[in-house]
């Protein structure tokens, strides 16, 4: 299926490896220039060359979400190269296993991390990328959350700060001034994905037995993969998705137990 991004220019925060690296390879193979963001320049150097690779025009930029002056400092560098920017997808984030399991063991100074590093980097990257995608009148901005932001079950300053960006994109999909510009907004609710060096990873090499128990309870017997997730995004980002708006897509293989 063509989706028809052939020109068209992307910004995939956190987008040196996982779901992100995913998402920005699964543009760039549709013919879209991609920018990533992200901490490790080791991780960046090789996702860009990764990117080239298939003939895009690929930029890498260095940057810590959690410093607001780090997403003007990305945002300035791509409109600078490109002078316009069509699709944003929030990937950065993190902080389900931050803390402790005790509320009360867990000081605010986490809350407001996990809460600053998904929902307010995805407000930050948004408030500044809209005059563009008004002024071309075409935009698509896509949000990855968690599963754990449309149920309980997870470490409730996670589950918040997911939920806060579900709420956000709808809302944002309501605003008759921005998508009658012609930009949609949605998130995807990954559950369970096998991402090497994190989390899951982690567990599996911790106790191989207690992962295995885990993965056999899941309906499909397994955990998924960043490219499942990335295709759905990829196809969120084109002319075919422009009917969808305001969706919560849920990408877990039947995990979740919420409708």
């Amino acid at each position: 299926m063509d989706l028809n991004l052939k020109t068209k220019f992307a910004l995939v925060t956190g987008g040196s490896h996982g779901i992100g690296l995913a998402t920005a390879k699964a543009l760039a193979a549709e013919g879209c220039n991609v920018a990533i963001c992200a901490r490790q320049e080791d991780r960046i150097r090789s996702a860009v060359a990764a990117l080239k690779a298939t003939g895009c025009q690929a930029i890498g930029i260095p940057a810590d979400v959690l410093i607001p002056a780090d997403i003007e400092r990305v945002m300035k560098t791509v409109i600078a190269a490109w002078g316009a920017l069509h699709i944003l997808i929030n990937n950065v984030g993190g902080g389900g296993r931050w803390g402790k399991p005790s509320i009360e063991e867990t000081t605010e100074d986490v809350w407001i991390d996990v809460y600053n590093k998904n929902a307010m980097a995805a407000v930050r990257f948004i408030r500044r990328v809209l005059p563009y995608m008004r002024k071309q009148k075409w935009g698509r901005v896509v949000t990855v959350t968690s599963i754990c932001g449309r149920e309980g079950g997870g470490r409730p300053w996670f589950n918040m700060a997911k939920s806060a960006e579900i709420s956000l994109m709808k809302c944002l999909s309501m605003s008759k001034e921005l998508v009658r510009d012609g930009l949609t907004f949605n998130s995807i609710a990954p559950g369970a994905i096998m991402i090497p060096g994190t989390g899951w990873d982690a567990e599996r090499k911790k106790d191989l037995a207690g992962f295995e128990k885990m993965i056999d309870a899941l309906p499909l017997g397994r955990l998924g993969t960043p490219e499942e997730v990335a295709h759905v995004i990829a196809f969120l980002c084109s002319d075919k998705a422009g009917w969808v708006n305001g969706a919560c897509i849920t990408v877990d293989g039947g995990e979740s137990r919420s409708f």
